[in-house]
């Protein structure tokens, strides 16, 4: 694909780094939309915004440089250059709740309401910063003989080059924009807060753990499984209670 979008001397832009800042822009505006729907105080989204940013760049980044930790060793400068691609999802997410869940308490604001209108806001970021990831060659798959294999021939993509792959990235891409969909159809019909979070992280640890096995870049292992499909799971098991998971007073109703 195409890792540099425009190099002009001096004026680099990365196709990565670009579609990374233009999904975090996507998803600002799609979760003040979600907060005026639900009755939030929107005005505190871009405050929530910058600090959920920050969040998921530094958990994010954080965990893929401890995967590619020998490969950082000798640059270590380059474990801050993210925006030439290595942004771990999983792990940006893993920061990004609880920074969001203190910033909305702080502010005091229902911490679940806020994450039922992030959810879907979240997914249509993924599915948009995935595109970065194609442009730039990271989170490549295995090389494939199928129709829709894709090849990479510029000399600074992180991906094999000249060889037939599964297009994993396109695949992320798919699943996040999915997860969206299901989201924004059933506002209605999920009305217990933390419900909508619960699907989203259900569908998408579901999504991503079998996209794991089409992907060939080092992601660390655990056993028999990658880094990234432990924390699907870990994920998994809290979108399964937040989902089904029903607060005392209303068991006693029913």
């Amino acid at each position: 694909m195409h890792p540099i979008l425009i190099d002009l001397g001096p004026l680099t832009i990365h196709t990565y780094g670009l579609m990374v800042a233009l999904a975090f822009l996507a998803a600002i505006w799609w979760g003040g939309h979600e907060a005026r729907l639900a009755g939030l105080k929107h005005e505190i989204v871009p405050d929530l915004a910058l600090l959920i940013l920050i969040a998921a760049i530094v958990g994010a980044r954080l965990v893929y440089v401890l995967i590619e930790l020998p490969r950082f060793l000798n640059t270590p400068l380059k474990m801050l250059m993210f925006w030439e691609g290595g942004l771990v999802f999983s792990g940006g997410l893993a920061l990004a709740v609880p920074a969001g869940w203190w910033a909305v308490r702080r502010h005091n604001q229902p911490p679940l309401p806020w994450c039922d209108a992030a959810a879907p806001a979240i997914a249509l970021g993924q599915a948009i910063g995935r595109l970065g990831c194609l442009g730039a060659g990271c989170c490549y798959g295995k090389p494939t003989t199928l129709p829709w294999g894709i090849t990479f021939h510029a000399e600074q993509s992180l991906a094999p080059q000249n060889i037939s792959l599964h297009p994993t990235q396109i695949y992320h891409a798919l699943a996040a924009l999915l997860c969206f969909g299901v989201l924004v159809l059933l506002r209605q019909r999920l009305p217990r807060p933390g419900q909508r979070l619960g699907l989203y992280l259900v569908m998408f640890p579901v999504l991503r753990f079998i996209i794991e096995f089409f992907r060939d870049d080092h992601r660390g292992t655990v056993g028999p499984i990658s880094l990234t499909q432990l924390m699907a799971g870990i994920f998994l098991s809290v979108g399964l209670w937040l989902l089904f998971h029903q607060p005392k007073g209303e068991q006693h109703d029913r």
